[in-house]
């Protein structure tokens, strides 16, 4: 399997913060997530892909292409999906339409109104009086009408109705079907990614934690919970984000067979992505 998007040794520097030396790729005819907390470095990460930030170091590739080198082709064969500030807000959708298509050699008018009578919108309504949720459906439709190889979305469900987005997750879902293509999926809420993930990567405090299959993140760790009786210095250790209090202990484990074997009387129960994230980059464990 070929990757359609190759990061190595990305630095990116800023006063108060930067990326540091972070490496990832994704395979093609995956949807890859890309998650953290807010402030991770998920943005400035995209950000220099699209060389929209200037790296400080690290190659980027696209397509197996340098993105510096051949932007402009790499620019014409993805989608780009950010937060609609793009726009502009007197003009109408049609407008706005008929000022991006000409930058694609392969825009196709037909899939644009197909996107725009799926997401239900208006192409005479001005950009000023879409909310949110209609901006972001907008900006998947331009996104998807020029025949995009690989689509880069930061936070695009952020602050949408559940309706709005399971609509979104759709589209995105469809899209994929056609196999050969890409989705590098930036997001916090971790609960979109459960219905259409393929891979994982977690950022924290610039730096890439882990990057693997959803499916296997979720066979390998499992939520753990017991008696404080029950814990020593040594089963601790086999714990992740590890909370105590007078009802018990809580934590995260990816040492199942290893904890089935040492203390049988714990409840072992299926973790979420949002458990293993928070495993990861809530710090260490707290005894109280």
């Amino acid at each position: 399997m070929n990757n359609i998007l190759e990061v190595n040794g990305l630095v990116k520097r800023y006063p108060a913060f930067s990326l540091d030396n972070i490496s990832f790729s994704l395979p093609e005819g995956c949807v890859t997530g890309f998650i953290g907390a807010n402030g991770a470095g998920k943005t400035t990460t995209i950000r220099s892909i699209l060389n929209l930030a200037h790296k400080d170091a690290g190659t980027i590739k696209i397509f197996g292409l340098d993105t510096v080198k051949h932007e402009q082709e790499i620019k014409d064969r993805i989608g780009i999906v950010m937060d609609g500030s793009y726009f502009y807000n007197e003009l109408s959708m049609q407008d706005m339409k008929s000022i991006v298509a000409p930058a694609y050699s392969k825009w196709s008018d037909a899939d644009y109104r197909s996107y725009m009578e799926k997401f239900e919108l208006d192409p005479k309504q001005k950009i000023s009086t879409l909310s949110k949720g209609m901006r972001m459906k907008f900006a998947l439709v331009l996104a998807l009408s020029h025949q995009a190889e690989l689509l880069i979305m930061d936070e695009p469900t952020s602050g949408l109705d559940p309706l709005v987005r399971s609509q979104f997750l759709g589209i995105v879902m469809d899209y994929m079907e056609n196999g050969g293509k890409g989705v590098f999926f930036s997001t916090h809420i971790t609960s979109d990614l459960d219905k259409i993930a393929d891979m994982l990567v977690l950022i924290d405090g610039g730096k890439i934690i882990l990057q693997q299959s959803k499916d296997d993140l979720l066979d390998t760790f499992r939520i753990v919970k017991g008696n404080v009786a029950l814990l020593n210095d040594q089963n601790r250790q086999l714990i992740r984000g590890l909370k105590v209090s007078s009802f018990g202990f809580t934590g995260i484990t990816d040492h199942v067979a290893k904890m089935k074997k040492e203390l049988p009387d714990v409840l072992l129960e299926k973790a979420t992505i949002e458990d293993i994230m928070l495993a990861y980059i809530g710090g260490g464990n707290d005894d109280r």
